[in-house]
């Protein structure tokens, strides 16, 4: 039976903690040549969440593709993670999913029912979002692994990318952070029920809410938090808007169970894969290094990170606290003096 079968158990990672680190993808990447196109306004050189390709004046195709092993036990589940993380990349370019494709690797001996609850999941966010699974490609694999190739639709005008910050903007996030501590935890069974179950209903909440509210307001740059964690993620938005940002790390909203396992030293192997890519660009100071932890902490189906301008920003902040996990304003954007790109306070 499909209630029966523990996914976690056919993997070696789970969900976007299997990513490739961003240091070892910018050496992969770095001296492949880049074809120009002037409709081409977002490429694969620029670190951001999604390509953005201009088909008229108004109209400009947002492409992302995003697949992961299981973070869950549960098939359906699984599939609704695996959907709702892969259409985050969308919305964080300020998009609007449209169709999908699927993308799925099965063990030969997989039940088909949970083959079925698995696809089952992907297209009920899908549906959820507006948008529609038109088909996709499978193969034979011995680790199960699923996600979606998604196209989403955007005004070339309205489109953000995530180097777009300004000094004096105001950092937004949507979620909390620690999702990725708490599910390596499950996966050794040290993770609190209840705790597990509100990371599951984070990772099933789609961004579309927060894309929704963010594009009535002035935002100047958006990423989505998922495999590089927080501080990696700020980092690109950080370098790619040629910017320096504080974080008030009392302000950022951590999920207790998790800080309470990063101070175990109970860690996701992508908390040091990302350490190591993102330290060299952040001034920690006396912030706890638990609290550090979790700040570099792979996430999977993460919030959206904003730089908003001030003038708007408190009244972001009003509108994402009715219409998000967890509406939080994180930090400031200043300009960039040399040095740490990233402080923390």
């Amino acid at each position: 039976m499909a209630s029966e079968i523990q996914l976690t158990k056919l993997a070696a990672c789970a969900g976007c903690g299997a990513k490739v680190g961003g240091g070892v993808l910018a050496q992969l990447l770095g001296d492949l040549p880049v074809r120009r196109d002037e409709n081409l306004l977002v490429g694969f050189d620029t670190a951001d969440d999604a390509s953005v390709y201009r088909v008229s004046d108004d109209l400009a195709l947002v492409q992302t593709v995003d697949f992961f092993p299981p973070i869950a036990d549960d098939p359906y589940l699984f599939g609704q993670i695996a959907a709702t993380n892969a259409l985050s990349d969308v919305y964080a370019m300020g998009g609007e999913p449209k169709l999908a494709l699927n993308l799925l690797c099965i063990p030969e001996d997989l039940p088909g029912e949970a083959v079925h609850a698995l696809l089952r999941g992907g297209y009920d966010k899908v549906y959820e979002a507006g948008a529609i699974i038109t088909g996709g490609h499978s193969i034979f694999d011995p680790e199960p692994k699923y996600g979606l190739a998604v196209t989403g639709f955007v005004h070339p005008d309205r489109m953000l990318t995530n180097a777009g910050a300004r000094p004096g903007d105001v950092l937004l996030l949507t979620k909390p952070l620690g999702i990725g501590i708490l599910t390596t935890a499950a996966k050794a069974r040290r993770c609190p029920p209840a705790a597990l179950a509100r990371a599951h209903r984070l990772m099933t909440t789609l961004n579309k809410a927060a894309r929704d509210a963010m594009v009535d307001f002035r935002v100047h740059a958006c990423t989505d938090v998922t495999g590089f964690g927080f501080l990696g993620h700020l980092s690109e938005m950080a370098l790619g808007s040629g910017v320096a940002v504080s974080v008030d790390t009392a302000a950022v909203d951590i999920l207790p169970e998790a800080l309470e396992l990063a101070r175990m030293g109970l860690l996701p192997e992508g908390m040091y894969r990302n350490r190591r890519y993102a330290e060299a660009h952040v001034d920690a100071g006396a912030v706890e290094l638990a609290v550090q932890d979790v700040l570099y902490d792979p996430q999977t189906s993460g919030g959206l990170l904003m730089a908003v301008d001030p003038a708007d920003a408190d009244a972001l902040l009003a509108r994402l606290r009715d219409a998000v996990p967890s509406a939080q304003r994180v930090g400031t954007v200043s300009a960039y003096g040399g040095g740490a790109r990233i402080t923390l306070g």
